[in-house]
């Protein structure tokens, strides 16, 4: 066990943390990026990106590569293998950062990146076909669909959104939900119910997820009331079940919205002095690769100013009202 002392400790190696720790070196700033597995977090799981200005189609895995390269270049220290247990701040104003072989991570500042996780279904062949049928962003892989016919399941805003917003690319969309009642807004509910292209299969659960030659081709369905089961054929199947962001680390009491989401300011800042947040974990309108490297720029610059004043023996930067996305 032992203990490193940095400027700031930037916590999760994905698009964020990459960005974040290439701004941080520039600034020449003492920082490191901790991360739990290898450098790109969602990237690894998505298979190709087409919406990331500048790169009109690119791999996931490759522009991890990409991003590890450009931030390492500036001075980025990654380390991987490096799960983060707990951050907390002292009394003395310092963090804490502790990792999961007992090293402790001390830095006036901290930047949180850790993204989040989509609620998966654990049913068979969901890990099988991820990227190649299985998908948990419309956004990111529903251009691929564009003339297919494909599965959403869900039965929150976010299921009924990205149901309504694949009909611009697949012929027919069939929406499923394990209850007869659904949890998003009225409002919604009716946008999505009226598209033709939509289909809507109640008290149904997926038990399963098939395919061939290494693609989705079907998916294994079961009504919950009758336990009649069948076979529905789709290309593609989109979960949105849900989403959990990661910041249970967080030992202090830091705002946070109803999803758990982490508040913050224009500035990135939380509502505790010092610890910043950036990408997937933050409260925001949407989650992007785009939105979180914006964000990443943000923090880090935001925290050479948050040093630059400690140094100077000036108070430390306030949290600015929080803002909270709306939509």
């Amino acid at each position: 066990m032992a203990t490193h002392e940095f400027e700031v400790v930037i916590i999760g190696a994905g698009p964020a943390g990459m960005c974040a720790g290439m701004y941080a070196g520039r600034s020449m700033l003492k920082g490191v990026v901790l991360e739990r597995g290898f450098p790109g977090g969602e990237l690894l799981n998505t298979e190709v990106i087409e919406d990331y200005i500048g790169f009109e189609h690119v791999l996931g895995h490759e522009l991890a590569t990409k991003f590890q390269a450009h931030a390492e270049k500036f001075g980025a220290d990654i380390r991987t293998s490096t799960p983060v247990e707990t951050v907390r701040k002292r009394e003395d104003g310092l963090f804490e950062t502790r990792v999961e072989n007992g090293d402790v991570y001390v830095s006036p500042t901290v930047i949180v990146t850790a993204g989040g996780t989509p609620v998966k279904l654990e049913v068979p062949g969901e890990i099988e076909y991820a990227g190649k049928g299985v998908s948990y962003c419309a956004i990111c892989d529903g251009a691929f669909y564009r003339g297919h016919t494909i599965l959403v399941v869900g039965g929150g805003d976010a299921a009924l959104e990205e149901a309504d917003f694949l009909t611009r690319y697949a012929e027919k969309v069939y929406l499923v939900h394990r209850r007869d009642t659904f949890r998003a807004s009225k409002l919604v509910q009716q946008r999505t119910f009226a598209n033709p292209k939509i289909e809507v299969i109640t008290d149904t659960v997926v038990e399963g997820i098939l395919g061939q030659d290494g693609l989705m081709t079907h998916a294994r369905i079961r009504n919950v009331r009758t336990g009649a089961a069948s076979d529905l054929v789709a290309t593609g199947i989109f979960i949105f079940v849900g989403f959990k962001p990661n910041t249970g680390i967080i030992a202090d009491h830091v705002e946070h919205d109803a999803s758990g989401y982490l508040v913050t300011d224009a500035n990135m800042q939380t509502s505790v002095p010092g610890l910043f947040a950036a990408g997937d974990v933050r409260a925001q309108l949407t989650r992007q690769v785009t939105t979180a490297v914006g964000d990443a720029t943000t923090a880090a610059i935001a925290v050479e100013k948050y040093l630059t004043a400690r140094r100077n023996g000036q108070p430390a930067p306030r949290p600015m009202p929080v803002l909270v996305p709306t939509g």
